[in-house]
């Protein structure tokens, strides 16, 4: 048999994964011979379609493998099951040429491009997200810059991650996206990138403390840190869970931020007032004297808009919460560059600092006169 025709038998597994296909490969097949149940996870199924590596039933006639241009002919059957197992809908990749479907695309395209502009994503970093349907999610795909894209290299895919319409691979980190459109059925939209001064906070550990700037305060507000996992892996994904409820803005520790929204465009706006926060107060930090604060009284105010708004927020729940958890600059280093004091700077009233001044002043001027 020569390298045309070589075939491997794996239908004593009852789960084919990317390692598995990855050796395959190696040694040079050109299909796999699967049990009928066997379940092919996404990872595996990109790499083998990327491949033209086709797969064999046992029973049954051989299996062509998709063309790269055929995502969405039908739904992958794993797709399928999977959805029926979860009570979702089976997948309908006609959606991903509807024309709400094409406005979508267009929208991601330019808020990736904005995000590149702003410097909040680089190389082929960050990724985009929208929910079009109860299974169905248009997503950027990978290895391509935010500035490049064109809508023709969106892809979708369901709720399990499947590929199921698009002609190019999608983001290895959709996972975590999808983490997040199963557990908030508010979010439409997500948006992961690396913004230098929110990014700044997430390796740090620290989060921005609260009742500064009252944008911030309303559209974002109490932000959460999640524990580092390795990007694209299920665990990263899951690190998110127990904050995206009550809060559409993550800090995603040692990797950057993701925010969720009701449009792509309020998504990507979310990282930009999170990004210029942070960075408003490293500016501040640097004058070497107090920031200033909301009173509680105009906090709540806020607090009060953005209910209204229908925003998350952790601090809504105020019956768990003391006070000083409502504004919490007191926090030991919640601000992630600590504030450097100016010389002769010590920290007392400003009626304290002139007459000290003035004394260092007066008693040059006597020096000079006795000298002479």
């Amino acid at each position: 048999m020569n390298n045309e025709e070589k075939s491997i038998d794996i239908s004593s597994r009852k789960v084919v994964a990317l390692r598995d296909v990855q050796d395959a490969v190696t040694a040079g097949v050109t299909s796999l011979l699967i049990a009928e149940n066997c379940v092919i996870t996404p990872s595996a199924r990109d790499f083998l379609q990327q491949r033209n590596i086709s797969t064999v039933t046992c029973g049954k006639e051989k299996q062509a493998p998709e063309a790269p241009g055929a995502y969405g002919s039908a739904a992958p059957a794993v797709s399928v099951q999977a959805a029926a197992s979860a009570g979702r809908p089976a997948p309908n990749p006609r959606l991903f040429t509807t024309p709400e479907a094409e406005a979508v695309k267009k929208e991601i395209c330019a808020v990736g491009r904005k995000l590149w502009m702003r410097q909040f994503v680089d190389g082929n970093g960050g990724n985009i997200s929208y929910r079009i349907g109860p299974n169905e999610v248009i997503c950027t795909p990978t290895l391509v810059s935010k500035f490049d894209l064109v809508p023709e290299d969106l892809s979708m895919v369901d709720l399990e991650g499947n590929q199921i319409a698009g002609t190019k691979p999608r983001t290895s980190e959709i996972f975590l996206h999808l983490e997040i459109y199963k557990a908030v059925p508010e979010a439409k939209s997500c948006v992961h990138c690396h913004p230098p001064h929110a990014t700044a906070y997430a390796i740090t550990g620290k989060v921005p403390p609260n009742n500064i700037i009252p944008e911030f305060e309303v559209f974002v507000g109490k932000v959460a840190i999640s524990p580092y996992k390795t990007p694209g892996t299920a665990e990263f994904a899951q690190t998110v869970l127990p904050f995206v409820k009550n809060h559409n803005t993550v800090l995603l520790a040692n990797h950057g931020i993701i925010c969720w929204g009701d449009t792509v465009t309020h998504a990507e706006w979310y990282a930009e007032v999170l990004e210029t926060y942070c960075w408003t107060l490293m500016l501040a930090s640097q004058l070497g004297v107090p920031i200033s604060q909301i009173s509680h009284q105009n906090a709540d105010d806020l607090l009060a808009i953005k209910k209204k708004l229908g925003l998350p927020d952790s601090r809504f729940d105020t019956s768990r919460m003391k006070e000083c958890q409502l504004a919490d600059l007191e926090v030991p280093n919640s601000i992630a560059l600590a504030p450097t004091p100016c010389d002769g700077y010590t920290g007392k009233s400003a009626e304290s600092d002139i007459d000290t001044l003035v004394k260092s002043v007066t008693d040059a001027v006597m020096a000079a006169i006795g000298s002479r």
